[in-house]
């Protein structure tokens, strides 16, 4: 497995800087706390502005419940048909919304070049897993068929932040094994994929931005159901026959250690894997490109390994 460290000395004095504003880790515990949050408009000033080279378009796409909406980026440049990305937002699966991360999802568009189309999946409460996990297998399902109509060209990549990784994930596994349309990639960055985890990186960052100990969230996005391995994707059986992907993990999040185990673990199972994990670097980096230099970087990373990805003409 290809695995790197990014360190530069900034990364854990930003990172630090910004935990001291943000203030402790305040897990959401009720109802209306949630709508409060949800309610709140992302600051520009720390999650970064939109680039005004790419064109921005709200747009629904047709799903087995109903219409679901997507932020669509492209270069205004642009001309011919491309590869697209599917990319998902986080939020612990009760928050987020593709709004909340315009900056990244412009600059994927703008550095690599693709389509890219944010999910605004159905959150719990209101929706208990499997409602997010099946809006993202119908959007894959749908831009591999139907791509064209917003600028595709057939091909599909998916990626996704904390969450919206997670979802991914899971939507890889089942596409593996119902044998679904899926994607050519797949990007997952600081992916939560288990629930109850005791490993060293938990017990060193939990609360630091965000926990991970089973509360008001977790059991209101699974309500009661057994967890599987698409709400889970640790305890898939094997990882064989996924899709080929870049994992990016934070070196000061309690899941970091996830991601390391399930890129190891993808790699053990014969899949084309690159690890890297960004040093000193909280969870959720990317949504704070405002003032952690670690996000720019990573956009820039995932934007040079898709386009790589892609650089073939389609059928080549």
């Amino acid at each position: 497995m290809r695995t790197r460290i990014v360190t530069e000395p900034r990364f854990g004095s930003e990172t630090t800087a910004l935990l001291a504003r943000l203030g402790p880790a305040s897990p959401i515990r009720d109802y209306g706390t949630l709508l409060a949050a949800r309610a709140e408009p992302a600051d520009l000033a720390l999650a970064g502005h939109p680039d005004p080279a790419v064109r921005v378009v709200d747009l629904y796409l047709p799903a087995r419940h109903g219409p679901v909406g997507v932020r669509w980026y492209r270069r205004r440049a642009a001309a011919s048909p491309g590869p697209v990305l599917l990319w998902l937002h986080g939020g612990g699966f009760i928050g987020g919304a593709a709004a909340d991360i315009d900056h990244v999802c412009c600059g994927l568009a703008h550095h690599a070049g693709l389509t890219v189309v944010s999910l605004d999946y159905r959150l719990a409460p209101e929706h208990a897993y499997p409602a997010a996990l099946l809006d993202t297998c119908d959007a894959l399902h749908w831009l591999a068929d139907h791509g064209a109509a917003i600028g595709g060209d057939g091909r599909v990549a998916a990626g996704g932040q904390s969450a919206g990784a997670a979802l991914v994930a899971g939507a890889c596994l089942l596409a593996r094994d119902h044998h679904l349309p899926s994607a050519a990639y797949q990007v997952l960055c600081y992916p939560v994929l288990d629930f109850g985890q005791d490993t060293e990186s938990a017990r060193l960052f939990d609360g630091e931005f965000h926990t991970i100990k089973p509360g008001w969230a977790e059991d209101r996005y699974l309500a009661g159901q057994p967890v599987t391995a698409y709400a889970a994707p640790l305890r898939a059986a094997s990882l064989a026959g996924l899709p080929p992907a870049l994992v990016i993990g934070a070196g000061r999040d309690p899941l970091r250690d996830d991601a390391r185990a399930y890129a190891a673990r993808m790699d053990a199972d014969g899949v084309d894997v690159t690890h890297v994990e960004y040093d000193a670097t909280m969870h959720a980096f990317l949504n704070f490109c405002g003032v952690l230099s670690a996000g720019d970087h990573a956009i820039e990373l995932i934007a040079a390994k898709l386009a790589a990805r892609f650089a073939s003409p389609p059928g080549l």
